[in-house]
């Protein structure tokens, strides 16, 4: 099939029935889901499962919001809490982000943000129940759902309710998010968000939800990961002038392939109509606009030195612990042994496959022409010293 059979209208008052709440904030949001709506019903080719999993997602993200608006709202001092210094990894997709993340969340003095409770924010997540609270399971269901759809999705990409979650889960609330187009095939949206969006109301979003999330359950240090942070960083800084960003490095030849199979595999869930080469040809050109923007970063002092840690993906991959102790001492923090131990452990039980190379995806199957993406890659990988890899 093709085409969405609902509108923003009929969104609006499913969520506004659903909550029996109408104040959605800032009206920041309106633009983003009026573009995604018409890409979903241009672009997208949903099939008949994709439409509910897109209604059922953006009706998510609106009630959610709307909950989250009045608990602001009755609980005035929600809006007192701080965020200091937080912690943001945010090098470019499949570049060991993700257990970076999960490896660095370990550390009970790095506040996560957990699948389960950015899932089902209302109320507010407690310390007292937080390892037992009734919407972890309810979670934990949803992930399982899509492991069921598709078979395997977890190899490529690890899901679970306790596990710590992406801030374009986040700012998908403002519908400024790199996750729709990660999702479903949205280009028009995509050029919106890259070029012609501002972000800096996605981020005010991004602060509202953190404040939200630790006014049950306190963060010393938010530690808080996103490959779309790269793209925006002038708009993240502009938000928390004070974080700390650890921007991962690899071959962009390898991130795109990578990246193009996950987005080829995810998409499947709600359309018919996906392929590796589809997705290669549209990320490509995104990939390199990343990498091109955090290099500008660092040249026009968006990023200073004392703000950034980079960690090389060839490094981490040879001996995480030693690129995690590196990025404490950055920090100015004790890397105890304890700490390091809880990473071990979480490490043998979550051991996942490496790269993947060779066994998940292949450069020749974007269609792609490696020569000239090399020749593309150079400023970049001259730059930072990031390392040629060997693709097939």
């Amino acid at each position: 099939m093709s085409g969405i059979p609902f509108t923003c209208d009929q969104l609006l008052e499913s969520a506004y029935e659903a909550t029996q709440l109408c104040d959605l904030g800032e009206p920041t949001w309106q633009e983003g889901l009026d573009l995604l709506l018409e890409d979903l019903d241009r672009s997208a080719n949903l099939n008949e499962l994709g439409v509910t999993i897109v209604e059922t997602e953006l009706l998510t993200y609106l009630t959610n919001r709307l909950r989250i608006i009045d608990w602001r709202a009755t609980h005035p001092e929600v809006a007192l809490g701080t965020v200091r210094r937080p912690l943001v990894i945010c090098g470019q997709p499949r570049t060991g982000t993700t257990i970076l993340y999960d490896l660095l969340a370990q550390d009970p003095a790095n506040r996560a943000p957990l699948s389960w409770e950015v899932d089902f924010p209302c109320p507010p997540p407690t310390t007292a129940t937080y390892d037992s609270d009734a919407r972890i399971d309810e979670s934990q269901a949803v992930s399982d759902m899509a492991d069921m759809i598709i078979p395997g999705f977890s190899t490529f990409h690890p899901i679970g309710a306790r596990l710590a979650q992406e801030c374009v889960r986040m700012t998908a609330g403002d519908f400024r998010s790199m996750i729709f187009h990660t999702q479903y095939d949205v280009p028009r949206y995509d050029h919106w968000l890259l070029h012609e969006a501002d972000i800096a109301p996605a981020y005010r979003w991004h602060r509202i939800y953190l404040q939200h999330l630790q006014s049950g359950h306190h963060a010393d240090r938010w530690l808080l990961k996103s490959p779309a942070h790269l793209w925006h960083l002038g708009a993240l800084m502009g938000e928390y002038p004070d974080a700390v960003v650890i921007q991962t490095h690899r071959d962009p030849l390898k991130v795109i392939a990578s990246l193009s199979a996950l987005v080829a595999h995810l998409r499947r869930m709600a359309s018919d109509e996906s392929s590796v080469a589809t997705a290669a040809t549209e990320y490509c050109e995104d990939i390199f606009l990343g990498l091109d923007r955090s290099l500008i970063a660092r040249q026009d002092g968006t990023l200073q030195a004392d703000n950034v840690i980079d960690v090389q993906f060839a490094d981490f991959m040879s001996d995480p612990f030693a690129s995690i102790g590196a990025i404490y001492d950055r920090m100015g923090v004790p890397f105890t042994a304890d700490v390091e131990q809880r990473m071990r452990d979480f490490l043998a039980a979550h051991p996942g496959d490496g790269d993947g190379s060779g066994t998940r995806y292949r450069f020749a199957d974007t269609g792609l022409d490696e020569r000239d993406l090399r020749l593309r890659a150079s400023g970049y990988q001259d730059y930072f010293g990031v390392p040629s890899e060997e693709v097939v």
